[in-house]
C-alpha cells in the first residue's frame, strides 16, 4: 500500500485513482502514465505552452459570451499563463505514443490547470472547484483543442524558431559568397572535372537554395494559421456558442503575436492534417538542401592534404582519439545526421496524415511531436552550421588557381577557337603527357601564347560570352 501522504485519492467516471500528492494532474493523467509506458518521449515546450495559449484564449472568450463565471475564468487564465510561461512543464508526463485524438494530454491540461485555477482562488486541489471537463475544457473537445494546439505550436516554431536559423545561414552564406567571388576554381559534373567556376558562384547556389527554402516554409503559413477550436467532437461545434471559434482565435492571436483563425471548415480540420504534411514537406525538403550543402562543403574541404582542400573547415574540435591533429568536419556531420532523422520524422509525419478514419485523425500526438522535433532540429542546426562553420570557412586560394590550371576541362574553351576535334585531341594529349591544356595547344601551333592567355583564361570561363564578340 502506498503511504497516504504520498498520494491523493482523485476521481474520474471510472473511479477512483492515486494520485501523488505534489502533482497538479488527476485521475485521468495518472491513468494514461499507467497505460502508456511506451517510450519516454513527452511533449516539449512549444506544444505545453501552446496548450496553455488554447485554453487561456477558450476562458476569455467563454468569459465575454457570459459561458463561465468571471472569477472562475480569471483563475483558469492565471494558470493558464504559468503553463504559457513554462512553470508546470514537469506536470506533463504522459506519453507521446497515447490515444490518437491526444485525448489524455487534453485532459492532463484540464486538469493541472483547473487544479492550479481551484488553488489560485482558495480551493483545495483535488475538489474540482474549478472543473477540469466543465470550466477549463467548456465548450472545447480534445479532438479540437489538439489539433488547435498543434497548429499553434508549429507556427510559433516557424516563426520564432525556423525562420530565424535560416535566415542566419543564409546571411553566412551570403557574406562567403561575396569573399569568395574572385576566388576561381575546378568545376566539377559527375565528380569529375568540368570546366571554371567561381567558389562565390558555388556558394550563390548554396544561399538561393537557402531562400528558396526559406520561401517554402513561409508558404506555409496560410494553412497552419487555421484552427479547429469549436469543431468540438466531429466538426458540427456540439455544445460550442457559434462565436467562441473566431473570439477564441482573437486571442490567440493576441497572446501569440500571430495571426491566427477559425479554420475554413471544422470537418477537414479534424479529419485531416494535410496542413502538418505540408509543413512537414517544406522542413523536408530544407533539410534535403542543408545535406546537399554540408555534403558539398565536407568535399571542399577534404583532405587536407590528399583531398579537394579547395577550402580550410573550422577547427571545432579534434577529430581522432587516436590520429593526432586530424580535423574532422564536426558540424557539418550534425546537419547530415538531422536530415536521417527528419526523412524519418517525414515517413511518420505524412503516415499519420494520410490515415484519417472518417471524422477524426487519430495520429495527432505523433504528428505534432513529429513536426515540432523536425522544426526544432533543422532550426538548431542551421543556426549551429551558419556560426561554428560556414562563417568560419576560408578558401584555399593558391590551391584553386594551380589545380584550375591543371584541369583538362579546359579544354572546352578551345572548342569556338579550333573546333571539337581538335579540342579533344589537345585535351587527350594533355591527359597522356602530363602538360597542362594551355602547353599543348601552343606546342601544337593551335594558339599563340597571347590566343591562349585569352582563350584559357579561366575566370573568363566563369561567365556567359557571346560567341564571335571581340
Amino acid at each position: 500500500m502506498t503511504d497516504s501522504e504520498d498520494y491523493r485519492i482523485e476521481a474520474d467516471s471510472l473511479g477512483e485513482m492515486e494520485v501523488p500528492a505534489d502533482a497538479y494532474w488527476g485521475a485521468q493523467t495518472q491513468r494514461a502514465i499507467e497505460n502508456f509506458p511506451i517510450s519516454d518521449r513527452r511533449f516539449g515546450r512549444r506544444f505545453i505552452r501552446a496548450l496553455g495559449v488554447v485554453k487561456k484564449g477558450a476562458a476569455q472568450a467563454n468569459r465575454d459570451l457570459g459561458l463561465l463565471d468571471e472569477e472562475k475564468a480569471d483563475a483558469i487564465v492565471a494558470a493558464a499563463d504559468e503553463v504559457i510561461a513554462g512553470d508546470h512543464d514537469d506536470q506533463f508526463p504522459v506519453d507521446i505514443f497515447q490515444t490518437g485524438s491526444g485525448t489524455s494530454t487534453n485532459m492532463n491540461a484540464n486538469e493541472v490547470i483547473g487544479n492550479r485555477a481551484t488553488e489560485i482562488v482558495g480551493g483545495e486541489i483535488g475538489s474540482k472547484e474549478i472543473h477540469p471537463n466543465d470550466h477549463v475544457n467548456y465548450g472545447q473537445s480534445s479532438n479540437d483543442v489538439i489539433p488547435t494546439a498543434m497548429h499553434v505550436a508549429v507556427l510559433e516554431a516557424i516563426e520564432r524558431d525556423v525562420l530565424p536559423g535560416l535566415e542566419t545561414l543564409r546571411e553566412e552564406l551570403e557574406r562567403k559568397e561575396e569573399e569568395f567571388d574572385d576566388v576561381v576554381k575546378t568545376g566539377r559534373t559527375h565528380l569529375q572535372d568540368a570546366t571554371p567556376i567561381r567558389l562565390g558562384q558555388e556558394f550563390s547556389g548554396y544561399r538561393t537554395q537557402i531562400e528558396k527554402g526559406i520561401a517554402r516554409v513561409e508558404e506555409t503559413r496560410e494553412r497552419a494559421a487555421e484552427l479547429a477550436l469549436g469543431g468540438t467532437a466531429v466538426g458540427t461545434g456540439l455544445n460550442t456558442h457559434p462565436e467562441f471559434p473566431e473570439l477564441a482565435a482573437e486571442y490567440i492571436s493576441e497572446e501569440t503575436l500571430l495571426t491566427f483563425r477559425e479554420a475554413d471548415n471544422h470537418f477537414e480540420a479534424q479529419a485531416a492534417h494535410d496542413a502538418m504534411s505540408e509543413v512537414h514537406g517544406a522542413l523536408r525538403t530544407v533539410a534535403g538542401s542543408l545535406q546537399k550543402i554540408a555534403n558539398d562543403l565536407r568535399l571542399l574541404a577534404s583532405g587536407p592534404r590528399n583531398g579537394l582542400g579547395e577550402i580550410d573547415q573550422p577547427e571545432n574540435q579534434p577529430g581522432s582519439s587516436i590520429m593526432p591533429g586530424k580535423i574532422n568536419p564536426v558540424v557539418a556531420e550534425s546537419v547530415n545526421q538531422v536530415y536521417a532523422q527528419v526523412v524519418g520524422n517525414d515517413a511518420t509525419v505524412s503516415t499519420g496524415a494520410a490515415n484519417g478514419q472518417i471524422d477524426l485523425n487519430l495520429y495527432k500526438p505523433v504528428i505534432a511531436a513529429n513536426v515540432l522535433e523536425s522544426a526544432r532540429l533543422i532550426a538548431n542546426v542551421s543556426g549551429a552550421f551558419a556560426t561554428k562553420f560556414v562563417a568560419k570557412l576560408e578558401a584555399d586560394r593558391e590551391h584553386c588557381e594551380a589545380r584550375v590550371e591543371q584541369s583538362m576541362a579546359l579544354a572546352t574553351a578551345l572548342n569556338p577557337a579550333i573546333g571539337y576535334d581538335k579540342a579533344s585531341e589537345v585535351a587527350k594529349e594533355a591527359m597522356k603527357t602530363g602538360q597542362t591544356i594551355r602547353e599543348v595547344a601552343i606546342e601544337k601551333g593551335y594558339l599563340t601564347e597571347d590566343e591562349a592567355d585569352d582563350v584559357l583564361d579561366p575566370a573568363k570561363m566563369t561567365e556567359r560570352v557571346i560567341l564571335g564578340d571581340e
